[in-house]
C-alpha cells in the first residue's frame, strides 16, 4: 500500500477498520441512470398533481441563428416546427478578436427561456467542480491543495465512504482527481464526493451570489435519496501525503427552505414499477437554465470577459488543469485508464459529433460538459480549431422523449437528440469557416500537453 497508508496506520487505519470502499469509473455519461430501466407490466394508477405552469413567453430569438438553422432544413425542419414540444434552447456566441487579441463576443440566441426548465443532469458537475476547488483556496490551510488525500466517511442515513480511489496512482482520493473524472467521462460518484464536500448550502449560496439566482442543486445523482438524506452531507477530512490530518469537517445540514416552484414533465411516469398517470413533478431536482451553463463556461475560458463576482476564485494552476481536463481525450490518460469501445474521443462530446465515434484530429478540441437524463440532451461547449484558427461558443438542450413517459428508459437520443447535436455544432462550424476575421485568434492559451 501507499506510503500514506503506512504512516496513517495507527491514527487511522485502526478507526476503518477491515472496511474499504473502492470508488471505481462509472460508465454511464451522466445521470441517466436515475432511470430505472424497463419495467414490468402494471396498472397505471392517477397521482393528483397540481396542473404544471406554463413558461412564460419570454423566449428570445435572434433572427441571425434563426436563419442559419432555417437554411438547413434537412437538419432542423422537424425541430424549428415544433421547438415547443421539443423544448429545444440554443446560445451561439461568436468570437471575434482584437488587434491585442482581447475576443470580443456577440450572443446569438434560439427560443432561450429561463422559465422552460429543463433537466441539467451532469452539466451541474461543472460548478461544483469549480467551486470545489474554489473552497480549497478559501479554507487558507498551509499544505491544503487539490492533490491532498479526500477520506469521505458517513455521519447520516444514505452516506457512504470512501477510503481509497484504485483509479489513482496511489490509491489516493483527492479533490483535483474527482474534477479529472468529472470533465473526462463525466463520473457520477466524483461529483456525488465534491457536493458532499461543499455541502447544499455552499453551493447554492455561492452561486446564487455570482448572479446565478435560479441555480439549484439539491442532490446526488445516481442515488435514490430522501430530501433530508441530501440535505445532510458527509463528515470528510484531509491528510497531506504522510498521513498529517490538515482538514477535519462534521457532517453538514442544509437548514435553508428551497426555492418555490413548480416544474412538470411529461404526461406519466413510472415509480418503481408503477405506471403514475400524470406529468412528473421535477420541483425538488436540481435546475441550472442553459443562460447561466453558458456564462459559467465562459467565466473559465475567458475570465476577465465576465463580471468580477462572476469569476471563481481559484488559482491559474487550478483553471489550467480544468481547462486540460475538459478538452482531453478519454484515452489520452493514464489515471485512470478509458480504453476502447467503452470510451472514445468524442465521449461526452454531444455537439459536432452527436454519438458517433470517430478518431479526432488533436488540432481540433471541445472544451465542454455535457448531460443527458430524463430525455434531456445538453452540451455547453467552446470549439477550438488550432489548425485553422477558428474558435466560438454554442450551448443547447433538447428534449427526447416523443411518448411522454418519464423513468421507462425509452428516449430518442439516437433518432433525434445526437443527430440534432451533431447537426447543430457542424452547421456553426461551417459558418464559422466561411466568415472573414478582420484579426485572426492567437490560441495557444488553449493548447495543452496531455497524458498519451
Amino acid at each position: 500500500m501507499v506510503r500514506l497508508y503506512r504512516q496513517m496506520g495507527a491514527c487511522l487505519l485502526l478507526i476503518l477498520g477491515s472496511f474499504f470502499y473502492c470508488a471505481s469509473p462509472k460508465k454511464p455519461l451522466s445521470s441517466q441512470s436515475q432511470d430505472q430501466g424497463p419495467k414490468a407490466p402494471v396498472p397505471p394508477v392517477m397521482e393528483t398533481v397540481p396542473e404544471p405552469v406554463k413558461p412564460k413567453d419570454m423566449a428570445k430569438t435572434d433572427i441571425e441563428l434563426e436563419k442559419i438553422l432555417a437554411a438547413y432544413p434537412q437538419y432542423f425542419d422537424k425541430i424549428l416546427k415544433q421547438k415547443d414540444e421539443y423544448r429545444v434552447q440554443i446560445i451561439y456566441t461568436k468570437i471575434d478578436r482584437q488587434a491585442n487579441n482581447q475576443p470580443v463576443f456577440t450572443d446569438y440566441r434560439y427560443n432561450l427561456n429561463p422559465d422552460n426548465y429543463f433537466y441539467p443532469a451532469s452539466t451541474v458537475k461543472m460548478p461544483t467542480a469549480l467551486l470545489a476547488l474554489q473552497r480549497l483556496q478559501e479554507l487558507r490551510i498551509p499544505g491544503l491543495d487539490k492533490y491532498s488525500t479526500m477520506i469521505t466517511r458517513a455521519g447520516h442515513s444514505g452516506q457512504n465512504e470512501v477510503y481509497n480511489d484504485p483509479s489513482t496512482a496511489d490509491g489516493r482520493p483527492s479533490v483535483g482527481h474527482y474534477v479529472k473524472k468529472i470533465f473526462l467521462v463525466s463520473d457520477n460518484d466524483a461529483y456525488n464526493r465534491l457536493y458532499e464536500f461543499l455541502g447544499q448550502e455552499y453551493i447554492n449560496s455561492r452561486l446564487s451570489a455570482m448572479g446565478y439566482s435560479s441555480a439549484q442543486l439539491i442532490h446526488r445523482l445516481e442515488r435514490s435519496l430522501t430530501e433530508d438524506e441530501n440535505r445532510h452531507t458527509n463528515p470528510v477530512s484531509f491528510y497531506d501525503s504522510s498521513g498529517k490530518l490538515l482538514y477535519d469537517q462534521a457532517v453538514q445540514f442544509n437548514q435553508q427552505p428551497y426555492q418555490a416552484r413548480r416544474d412538470f414533465l411529461g404526461k406519466a411516469y413510472y415509480k418503481g414499477d408503477q405506471l403514475i398517470q400524470g406529468p412528473m413533478d421535477f420541483s425538488k431536482k436540481n435546475r441550472l437554465v442553459l443562460g447561466d451553463l453558458h456564462q459559467i463556461l465562459r467565466s473559465i475560458l475567458f475570465p476577465l470577459s465576465v463580471p468580477e463576482n462572476q469569476r471563481f476564485k481559484i488559482s491559474e494552476d487550478d483553471l489550467a488543469m480544468v481547462r486540460r481536463f475538459m478538452s482531453q481525450f478519454p484515452g489520452e490518460s493514464r489515471f485512470p485508464t478509458y480504453s476502447a469501445p467503452d470510451y472514445w474521443d468524442a465521449y461526452c462530446k454531444f455537439l459536432y459529433w452527436g454519438s458517433e465515434k470517430p478518431p479526432i484530429p488533436k488540432t481540433f478540441r471541445i472544451f465542454n460538459k455535457v448531460g443527458d437524463a430524463y430525455g434531456f440532451l445538453i452540451d455547453v461547449a467552446y470549439v477550438v480549431d488550432f489548425e485553422k484558427k477558428i474558435e466560438f461558443m454554442l450551448s443547447s438542450t433538447i428534449y427526447c422523449n416523443s411518448d411522454g413517459v418519464l423513468n421507462d428508459s425509452k428516449y430518442d437520443y439516437d433518432s433525434v437528440g445526437f443527430p440534432f447535436m451533431k447537426h447543430l455544432g457542424q452547421v456553426i462550424y461551417a459558418e464559422e469557416l466561411k466568415r472573414k476575421r478582420t484579426h485572426v485568434p492567437e490560441l495557444s492559451t488553449f493548447k495543452f500537453s496531455y497524458e498519451k
